[in-house]
């Protein structure tokens, strides 16, 4: 697919992070914006953190549209914009800056938003879940905050089970002290349960989402397998890894028959709130925007 005759008037964004060379984003968004015959490009930006404000201001004044924020700007992305989502006031992060025409900056946490719609598309509808049962996250850094508070957010209960239990216990304080001061409501229903035995407690839980990095290719753990024999039947397990594709621990749910959700869904989803705010078109994660993905991940 050939892209679009880029103009003056071209609209820009990119991805900034470092490293930011193995980011995904450059292929996902310049894909749609060639299937849309969008002008406009989005590129990839090598930033380090003592860098940051000034490289948010200069793209500012070269007049991109707004970026993506990764690892490690987050926290800096949040402090930097001028008003914030609420579900980006709660998580404490942003990983989305849009640059308005009055020169202010909004930020937006859409993880949270990927994932829910990753769940979506698979067929699995939040509301059940939470009559089900709570959500089991395993791990306790940003990507699990994201999906707390996203999950949160659609009336589910959150267990958090970390190797380092004092990180978990930190996490869920900050998770229910910001719900409480940000989204008008009681405490959030955050608990922790210890890494040791959380395997024990899957027969009361309705998701089971792994935001850690094992099992992932080249990781630290790639051959990591748990036992989901305690599992309910109905189960949900996501993993938010997504190299491989197919994860052990997705492997061994698919095993054990349980609906399985990866990870490769909560990274196209939450490209789309921007991709809309910068270059004007929804899109959507359909077949054809999987396959290329994919194809980019196999080089």
């Amino acid at each position: 697919m050939s892209g679009p005759c880029i103009t003056g008037k071209a609209r820009l964004a990119g991805v900034i992070g470092q490293p930011v060379s193995h980011s995904l984003s450059p292929v996902l968004h310049n894909y749609w914006l060639a299937r849309h015959g969008i002008d406009g490009a989005y590129v990839p930006l090598c930033v380090a953190p003592e860098a940051f404000e000034t490289a948010i201001r200069g793209l500012q004044a070269a007049g991109f549209r707004g970026a993506n924020v990764t690892i490690p700007h987050k926290e800096a992305a949040f402090a930097i914009a001028d008003e914030v989502d609420p579900m980006a006031r709660i998580a404490g992060s942003v990983n989305t800056l849009v640059f308005r025409e009055d020169g202010t900056i909004h930020g937006a946490s859409t993880d949270g938003f990927g994932y829910i719609a990753s769940l979506q598309v698979e067929g699995v509808a939040p509301p059940a879940l939470a009559a089900r049962g709570p959500a089991l996250l395993l791990g306790a850094g940003g990507a699990a905050r994201s999906i707390a508070v996203s999950l949160l957010e659609q009336g589910i209960a959150v267990r958090l089970a970390n190797r380092t239990a004092a990180r978990a216990a930190e996490l869920a304080a900050s998770i229910t002290a910001a719900w409480t001061k940000h989204a008008g409501q009681s405490g959030a229903d955050v608990t922790v349960c210890s890494w040791d035995s959380w395997e024990e407690e899957l027969g009361g839980i309705s998701l089971l989402v792994n935001t850690t990095s094992l099992g992932m290719e080249g990781g630290p753990n790639p051959a990591w397998k748990p036992d989901l024999s305690r599992a309910g039947s109905d189960l949900v397990v996501s993993d938010i890894v997504y190299v491989p594709r197919e994860t052990p621990l997705l492997r061994s749910a698919a095993a054990h028959g349980l609906r399985t959700v990866g990870g490769l869904g909560m990274l196209l989803h939450q490209a789309r709130p921007g991709f809309r705010a910068w270059f004007g078109a929804d899109v959507e994660v359909d077949e054809a925007t999987v396959r290329h993905v994919l194809a980019a991940l196999h080089r």
